[in-house]
């Protein structure tokens, strides 16, 4: 494949970042991670160059960029947990808006001709109608949701009067692996759903808990659009190449338009693994909305995007993830 020019990656050893990188180099760009190590894992920053850095060290950023001098950026680095980003506050703020500055200069200064956002649904907050369009209005409830809502604003200022080439990817429930290629979701702590009930499956934890199960939903329980974190991976490519053939950023919506509720999830992970594993019913968490689920008709429409892998799709591929590469990866 021709060498198109070098793509950027922050946070491109982590979970939807390696993911994306592999998509990228497979579309016959040069990758470069840039990451700090700190969420990510070194083993998967195996489809280009990479660089251990902060990007909230300027001269760090200047350094790489000047080394590589990417065409396009695509910014994944973040702190993510919202619970965490109530307890440590300045620190989300720090990172994700201050960091995403420092990048956002050093990409400005650079020339560069392309820069995808990862942002997420959560800029949402309770939806006042569903399913969520890109028009919806912002209404974050959570500092983690803030800070991306934020750095959104300061790339629309920037499309808006400096011609700025942007796109922000506003995710929904990123899932699954490409298990094949030795990448899937590894974190510390784990706190997403699937992998926790998978590891209730596993014998690795003791059952998993239903939050809520007297939801406005045909079954109770709450309703969340699970997206394929390799459909993910492919509509970065589809940005990153719409921007460099010239067209204008925007903001896109990432889900299938299709939700799946927990006791689903639950189900599917028994049936897929033919093992049946304890579940408790407990109280539903404060704030949980009942229902999120995107409309990508945009995406559909614009970037020629439409996620092609179903809930099971999901669901087996993390499960080989975890059976099968995890253990062997991590000593778990």
């Amino acid at each position: 494949m021709s060498d198109k020019g070098t793509i950027l990656v922050t946070g491109g050893a982590g979970y939807v970042g390696s993911h994306i990188c592999e998509a990228v180099a497979s579309a016959g760009f040069k990758v470069v991670v840039y990451d700090n190590f700190s969420n990510g894992h070194r083993i998967f920053a195996k489809f280009g160059d990479h660089v251990e850095g902060d990007i909230r060290d300027a001269g760090a950023l200047r350094k790489a960029f000047d080394t590589y001098k990417p065409i396009g950026v695509i910014h994944c680095a973040a702190l993510i947990e919202v619970a965490t980003s109530i307890t440590d506050t300045a620190n989300y703020y720090d990172n994700n808006v201050g960091g995403a500055i420092n990048l956002i200069r050093t990409a400005q200064e650079t020339g560069v001709e392309a820069f995808v956002f990862s942002s997420t649904c959560a800029v949402y907050g309770p939806p006042k109608r569903l399913p969520l369009d890109e028009t919806h209005p912002f209404g974050p409830i959570s500092p983690y949701g803030r800070t991306k809502m934020m750095v959104e604003q300061v790339l629309e200022d920037l499309r808006e009067h400096h011609a700025f080439p942007a796109i922000s990817l506003r995710y929904f429930n990123a899932s699954g692996s490409h298990w094949e290629s030795g990448i899937g979701e590894k974190h510390d702590p784990e706190t997403h759903a699937i992998p926790l009930a998978i590891y209730a499956a596993q014998g690795r934890r003791a059952g998993f808990k239903i939050m809520g199960t007297d939801y406005d939903t045909p079954d109770g329980t709450a309703i969340r659009d699970y997206i394929h974190v390799l459909d993910l991976a492919d509509a970065h490519v589809r940005a990153i190449e719409h921007l460099l053939a010239g067209n204008k950023g925007d903001v896109f919506n990432l889900g299938t338009g299709t939700g799946s509720s927990v006791r689903e999830l639950v189900d599917t992970i028994s049936e897929v693994s033919g093992k049946p594993f304890d579940v408790a019913e407990v109280d539903r968490r404060a704030g949980d909305p009942p229902s999120l689920v995107a409309d990508n008709s945009k995406a559909r429409d614009v970037l020629g995007w439409r996620p092609s892998r179903t809930f099971t799709d999901v669901v087996e591929s993390a499960w080989h993830w975890h059976s099968e590469i995890e253990r062997t990866l991590f000593q778990v």
